[in-house]
């Protein structure tokens, strides 16, 4: 485990355990506690190696077998830990915090490069505030003309819908008048 404080960063354990819990109260205890420090806790049959450095703590569980002595796992450990520490400090892309720096940093120059060249064209800059100026102006004539347009199609379509309702209205009551006059020319009822 990797934490910040009270904040763990990375955690991973290859067994099944209540280890997060116990890793939490480690940390706990160790909140009130002198910067830099080493320290091993005992728990059940695991024991739990704590380093801690400018305000970062590295947690490690191993078996109470493996024991508290010193170097009792460098037989084992010595070589990952350095195939790591070569990892680390030869290849910029496994240090992806080193990586997004050196991004960054280009990404700066590259704006600031830009900056610059714009910068040099302001008779250029100035023409662009002329011209977007320009279309602000015609897009609020645009808003405007639609909005026109739009209530143009809404009273047009309220006419025919008015239309067509007064002729079905029409029809209405010409069906019905034919069926009390008794006939389609409404003779019964002219006379």
């Amino acid at each position: 485990m990797v934490a910040r404080g009270q904040v763990v960063l990375a955690e991973f354990s290859a067994t099944q355990t209540n280890a997060s819990t116990i890793v939490r109260q480690i940390l706990e205890k160790m909140k009130e506690g002198k910067n830099d420090s080493n320290s091993s806790f005992s728990h059940d049959r695991y024991i739990f190696h704590v380093k801690r450095t400018d305000c970062l703590t590295v947690l490690c569980m191993a078996d109470d077998a493996s024991g508290t002595s010193a170097y009792a796992m460098n037989d084992e450990f010595s070589r990952v830990l350095s195939q790591q520490m070569d990892h680390f400090s030869n290849d910029p892309n496994a240090d992806r915090l080193n990586r997004l720096k050196g991004e960054m940093s280009q990404v700066r120059s590259v704006m600031i490069d830009n900056i610059e060249k714009v910068l040099e064209r302001g008779d250029r800059l100035a023409l662009l505030v002329e011209k977007t100026s320009a279309m602000q102006g015609n897009t609020l004539r645009f808003k405007r003309q639609a909005r026109r347009y739009k209530n143009a199609l809404w009273w047009r379509d309220c006419k025919f819908t008015a239309t067509l309702i007064l002729l079905l209205l029409l029809v209405i009551l010409y069906v019905l008048l034919t069926f009390f006059c008794h006939g389609l020319f409404l003779s019964s009822c002219l006379k």
